[in-house]
C-alpha cells in the first residue's frame, strides 16, 4: 500500500484534492509533507486558556484551511467545528472536539511521516 491508499483508507479524499491541484499526485504529496510542517508550527493543545483564545482560533482556522485544500476530511471537519464554537465563545465543547480528533489527526499524520523523503 502507498501513502495515497492509506489516506484512503483514513477518510481523506484523495481524488477530489488530486483534482483540485488539476490532476497533480506528486504537487499533492509535497502539500501533504507542507502540512506536516503546519501541524509542527500551528499544534494545539488540549489544555488552551479559555481566556486568551483569539491565537487558537487563528491556528485551528490555519489547519482547517490546509485540511480542507488537502480534503483531509476528518480533521477539516473537526476544526471547523472548533473554530466555530470559539467564535462562539464555547471553549470547553472545543476542546472536547479536539480531545476527539487528536487521535486522528495523529494517525493521518504519522501516515503521511511514514513516506516522507
Amino acid at each position: 500500500m502507498d501513502l495515497l491508499e492509506e489516506l484512503k483508507a483514513k477518510d481523506v479524499n484523495v481524488e477530489e484534492a488530486i483534482e483540485r491541484f488539476l490532476g497533480n499526485a506528486s504537487l499533492y504529496e509535497k502539500m501533504l509533507m507542507k502540512f506536516l510542517d503546519l501541524m509542527n508550527d500551528m499544534a494545539v493543545d488540549t489544555d488552551f486558556d479559555c481566556n486568551e483564545y483569539d491565537d487558537i482560533i487563528e491556528k485551528t482556522h490555519a489547519i482547517k484551511g490546509a485540511a480542507g485544500n488537502l480534503s483531509i476530511n476528518p480533521i477539516y471537519e473537526a476544526y471547523t467545528e472548533i473554530v466555530n464554537l470559539l467564535r462562539a465563545k464555547q471553549p470547553e465543547q472545543a476542546k472536547l472536539i479536539l480531545e476527539k480528533i487528536l487521535p486522528v489527526q495523529n494517525d493521518i499524520i504519522d501516515c503521511i511521516k511514514k513516506y516522507h523523503k
